[in-house]
């Protein structure tokens, strides 16, 4: 009888620390649509790598400058979001600055205002206005999500699973 009781426990044990178990041998899958990885090689220039073909639009990942943004609601450069998704950082590409507001309280709640310091720890939700961007694409490492608008409630889910995720994850 002991020995049973303890075996159950064992079990139980083991079964809680696997639960808990956030290794890279699970985690492969999650929101969005999944991208190959095209690596995150630093560019010495400008004009360096510039005929790449990223086989995403916005891209998810590949060769860039190691420019992080010192700012967003604004355009960013290729090389600015990809520096931010390389780190963990998740970015919200929209054409509509009516959606900013709405955008703009989604990612306080769940990363704070956007800091430059908090983008270089791979913990902001960046928002990237793009004109001519048709609703909003959640942008993470080698992940994208493409929603009709703001109120998409898989936005959160996407933002709070890939949000610290960058490259190295």
């Amino acid at each position: 009888m002991a020995v049973g009781v303890a075996a159950a426990g064992l079990v139980a044990l083991l079964l809680f620390f696997a639960s808990r178990d956030s290794s890279t041998f699970q985690g492969a899958a999650g929101p969005g649509q999944a991208f190959p990885d095209q690596g995150h090689q630093h560019l010495a220039s400008a004009n360096a790598g510039r005929r790449f073909a990223y086989d995403s639009n916005p891209p998810t990942s590949g060769p860039h400058l190691p420019l992080l943004p010192a700012g967003d609601a604004r355009p960013l450069s290729t090389d600015e979001l990809l520096q931010a998704l390389e780190v963990g950082d998740v970015a919200l590409v929209y054409g509509d600055r009516r959606l900013e507001p709405a955008l703009r309280r989604l990612a306080s709640n769940l990363a704070g205002p956007y800091s430059r310091s908090l983008a270089a720890a791979g913990q902001a939700v960046l928002l990237d206005f793009q004109r001519g961007q048709r609703g909003v694409v959640a942008v993470a490492w080698r992940h994208l999500l493409r929603t009709s608008g703001s109120a998409d409630p898989r936005l959160q889910g996407f933002i709070q699973f890939w949000l610290g995720r960058g490259a190295g994850a």
